[in-house]
């Protein structure tokens, strides 16, 4: 069964975007941008909340921007083909290949994972996020911790007082001092 994996950057108070909705000290590194490359590579699906979806449109006609490096090239060469979901009360239509939800998260899901295919369902942003996480839905959190205090904001984790127990798969510190933390959730099988 296809993993449904939830892959965020978030400050060492917990936060994915600070108390005034900036998000700038995200902005990966040279090492750190690789990961996101090669974390990319392994999905077949993405799911998105609309502020996501918006944010990352960017990358629907990047790849004409001529400033762009190329690991800024091979991202949006492997983001714009990603099939993605959008999740909106708000929009009626999208983008490039997206389509918007036709059912709620877990119906989604479950469709999705009934599909044939061996990669991943990637999850983003912070409300589908929490949703996913409520519902019990999400198999990796996959954590850019950053070494900033951002002191509020939005949280990574939904205060939803529900336990979860998590297995550390992986670790890694990046020469920004970015660390990524890899947690499956007890009992799961690996994808």
């Amino acid at each position: 069964m296809r993993s449904v994996t939830c892959s965020m950057g978030v400050s060492l108070d917990g936060y994915i975007v600070g108390p005034d909705g900036d998000f700038d000290w995200t902005a990966p590194g040279d090492d750190v941008f690789r990961h996101w490359i090669d974390e990319i590579r392994q999905v077949d699906v993405h799911l998105l909340g609309r502020r996501l979806y918006e944010t990352m449109l960017y990358w629907e006609t990047a790849d004409q921007d001529l400033s762009l490096d190329d690991s800024e090239r091979e991202w949006a060469a492997l983001w714009n083909p990603l099939p993605k979901v959008v999740f909106s009360t708000t929009l009626s239509e999208v983008r490039g290949h997206a389509r918007l939800a036709s059912g709620n998260l877990a119906e989604e899901i479950e469709r999705l994972r009934a599909e044939p295919g061996e990669g991943e369902i990637a999850i983003g942003g912070a409300t589908l996020a929490a949703g996913a996480a409520a519902s019990g839905l999400i198999d990796e959190y996959r954590i850019m911790v950053y070494p900033v205090l951002v002191g509020g904001g939005i949280p990574f984790f939904p205060r939803d007082e529900r336990r979860v127990d998590l297995e550390l798969v992986e670790t890694r510190t990046f020469s920004s001092r970015v660390v990524h933390l890899r947690y499956r959730v007890a009992g799961r099988a690996a994808s």
